[in-house]
């Protein structure tokens, strides 16, 4: 209880300092660009100044506080600048009726009362980071921002109380001189706008997380030891407790089925549209919607253990990850900010010494004009923009990427080595074909083989008995029965004596096996397993059985040989098998009877080729492999090991989802380098324009103002191009 209190007491102490509503005063916040800079509360990034984010998205809290912020101060700031641009600018009005009726002395002070707020409280944040980036040297947008307006704003005030100071070529009529208040002013309004609409944007990305946990249901019905039923909050669900899944409704947690049978539709979770059968003793996931049938369902993983949620922990913690490729975004804004400043200062100095009268107002104004429009601030965005809306795109189909690194990587991959069993085909054996050679029907024979195989341990029995099942086959019970050790099993059903199993198990009990070995052979050859079946000591027949590749697998196995991808299939099963299945499939290369632990080795030695290697495998005994590629991919398991080692998971372990991972990489890794194009676009041809080079030949400037609209559009531009990725086709 102590503890309790004490809790609470805390909570409420600091719930009453900080100013932002319903967000837990424990959440961290941290810096999409520099996820080492992790703080309590929200707050700006001391490095480039982006407003942090918080570390965990949920639904119920939605702390806008610094977006409100920022818009309240644009609005503002925009009801201030327009009647500002309008004086500025109103010397151009023919006639100039607002200069005939207003002293300039008074027109000076209106715009100097309009432009102090708007510069000194709307744009105080971005001058104290501006500021905040000077003092600790990590010199970012926000410091050309600040430079370029507060040279301005102070010019103009200088100009406004101490004209005097001034010669008497900068004197406009009226004995004043110039100012540069609506410069000032609209760039701190450009910049607010540029703000309000990257925290906005931003908000965004982070709607493939709560599309995600608002899959999860709120409620479920648990049923009492008593068989009495109550409705519970999915919280207080235990590992172990049964739970009734009505018709229509959602699967509140992961766990098995323990009586009852479904249709489940689970694309919400492996982006697969095709619903699954469920029945007794089947996994079920959180989150899944339930078909018509109805269940009890037992919890075998709950809370931050269900599927459900550790997609969207790895999806945010993918969000927040870096890309190798923006290294190269981070370099340029280090070396790029003082660089411009050097040539704001440059530009200065010509514009004074060679330029035309008044020197000193074009040289401030061409300087603050290079500062704006030079602000890369859209360079910081390109690439964690893409990467939020790639890696939230992937988890709503199924693909779940580690980190941003393994998303850029899996676009770069030259060769792929998938595992033969459950990735190519789908890893189950089925009874395929029933040959019969005595005087027995099919059907008949099938009846007595499935009976038998009821009772057997055998790993091919459980497919023989489920094929029998799914022909109608009501199975009887044996009696005698006997498993012989390698040959196989025999045991009496309806009086008839049944023998199935290998060459020797016939030859041992006097039955000729040559005719049915024959025809095994045939099956085995394409890669099937074949048991011979004697009844009474006559030769009867073969039952074949066989790993049926997926439909998919021929598809996607395409799609990587035209990108110039080369498939290795591995797999511990023979040669002969291995080869029937690498011929249905056209793969390249096949490694058979491989032991788990060479895989490691399979992978160095593809990679001493000059290859880049994704392996997929299952994580459970392929974690070594998996790390050792350049891209692991975990297929399906949802075993946290692989999740560990693997930078992709796939919630369902098909080749698809690689072919989709791909796509996903290529599209993600195409929309940032639109988007460096875009960021980088403005401010090269922006510096020279800013600096005045077209001035001498077609006297061609461009004003602060502009430079800032200019600044803006790439931000804006970057911002809508990523989100652009959501409608992507993977």
């Amino acid at each position: 209880m102590d503890h309790k209190h004490h809790h609470s007491h805390h909570h409420h102490n600091v719930r009453s300092e900080s100013t932002s509503v319903n967000i837990s005063p424990d959440a961290f916040f941290i810096c999409p660009m520099h996820p080492e800079v992790r703080q309590k509360g929200p707050g700006s990034c001391p490095i480039c100044g982006m407003a942090l984010e918080p570390e965990k998205i949920t639904l119920d809290q939605e702390d806008n506080s610094e977006l409100l912020d920022f818009t309240f101060r644009f609005k503002i700031s925009l009801f201030l600048s327009l009647p500002l641009f309008f004086l500025a600018m109103s010397d151009l009005i023919p006639g100039q009726p607002v200069q005939n009726n207003f002293s300039s002395t008074v027109l000076v002070f209106i715009q100097f009362f309009l432009a102090t707020p708007v510069i000194l409280w709307a744009g105080f944040p971005i001058l104290h980071r501006g500021w905040v980036s000077l003092k600790t040297l990590n010199l970012n947008m926000f410091t050309l921002i600040a430079l370029g307006t507060m040279a301005a704003y102070v010019y103009s005030l200088v100009a406004t109380f101490f004209p005097g100071l001034f010669p008497e070529n900068f004197k406009m009529h009226g004995g004043m001189v110039g100012v540069y208040y609506e410069a000032a002013a609209v760039i701190i309004t450009l910049v607010l706008l540029g703000q309000v609409l990257e925290l906005r944007a931003r908000h965004k990305t982070g709607n493939a997380i709560k599309a995600l946990l608002q899959l999860a249901p709120k409620e479920a019905r648990k049923i009492n030891d008593d068989g009495s039923e109550v409705e519970v909050l999915i919280t207080d669900i235990k590992v172990g407790d049964k739970l009734r899944v009505r018709p229509g409704e959602k699967v509140p947690v992961d766990g098995l089925v323990l009586e009852g049978r479904s249709v489940i539709d689970e694309s919400m979770i492996t982006g697969e549209p095709v619903p699954v059968e469920k029945i007794q003793g089947d996994k079920v996931t959180g989150a899944t919607v339930n078909g018509a049938g109805g269940f009890i369902m037992e919890a075998t993983r709950v809370g931050a253990d269900t599927l459900l949620s550790q997609i969207v922990e790895m999806v945010s913690q993918a969000q927040r990850s870096r890309a190798p490729i923006q290294k190269l975004a981070d370099t340029f804004s280090k070396y790029f900010v003082p660089i411009v400043v050097v040539v704001s200062m440059i530009t200065a100095v010509v514009w004074f010494y060679l330029g035309p009268d008044p020197a000193f107002t074009f040289a401030l104004v061409n300087m603050v004009s290079v500062l704006i429009i030079a602000c890369p601030c859209a360079v910081g965005l390109a690439t964690p923009m893409s990467i939020m809306v790639g890696t939230g795109k992937g988890a709503t189909h199924g693909v779940l990427i580690k980190d941003a690194a393994a998303l850029e990587a899996m676009g770069e991959i030259n060769a792929l080595m998938v595992d033969k069993t459950g990735t190519l085909t789908i890893g189950r054996p089925q009874l395929t074909e029933v040959i019969v050679e005595g005087e027995f029907k099919e059907n008949e024979m099938l009846e007595m083989v499935a009976s038998l195989e009821k009772a057997s341990e055998h790993p091919l029995a459980e497919s023989i008995v489920r094929g029998a099942q799914e022909r109608g086959i009501k199975l009887k019970d044996a009696q005698n029965f006997e498993t012989i050790t390698g040959m196989g099993v025999k045991g009496v059903i309806n009086g008839n004596v049944i023998l199935v199993g290998n060459k020797k198990l016939l030859s041992t009990n006097g039955v000729n096996p040559e005719l049915l070995s024959q025809i095994a052979k045939t099956i085995q050859v394409e890669g099937g397993g074949a048991m011979l079946v004697a009844i009474n000591g006559k030769p009867a027949g073969v039952i074949g059985v066989r790993d049926p590749i997926k439909e998919t697998s021929k598809e996607a196995i395409e799609y990587f040989h035209k990108r110039g991808i080369k498939v290795i299939m591995v797999t511990g099963d023979n040669q002969g098998t291995a080869n029937a299945v690498a011929k249905k499939l056209g793969i390249d290369e096949v490694r058979a009877e491989v032991l788990p632990e060479m895989k490691g080795e399979i992978v160095r030695n593809l990679q001493s080729q000059g290859l880049k290697v994704a392996m997929a495998g299952d994580g459970i005994n392929d974690a070594p492999a998996l790390a050792q590629a350049e891209v692991g991919i975990a297929m399906g398991t949802g075993t946290d090991v692989a999740m560990e080692s693997a930078g992709v998971t796939l919630v369902k372990g098909d080749i698809m989802g690689i072919v989709r991972a791909h796509r996903l990489s290529q599209a993600t890794m195409r929309n940032i380098k639109q988007n460096l194009f875009f960021a980088f676009i403005y401010n090269i041809l922006g510096i020279p324009l800013a600096a005045g080079i077209l001035y001498p030949s077609f006297g061609l400037l461009l004003s602060p103002m502009f430079a800032s609209l200019a600044m803006s559009l790439s931000s804006v531009s970057v911002i809508v191009n990523s989100l652009r990725l959501n409608k992507a086709k993977i």
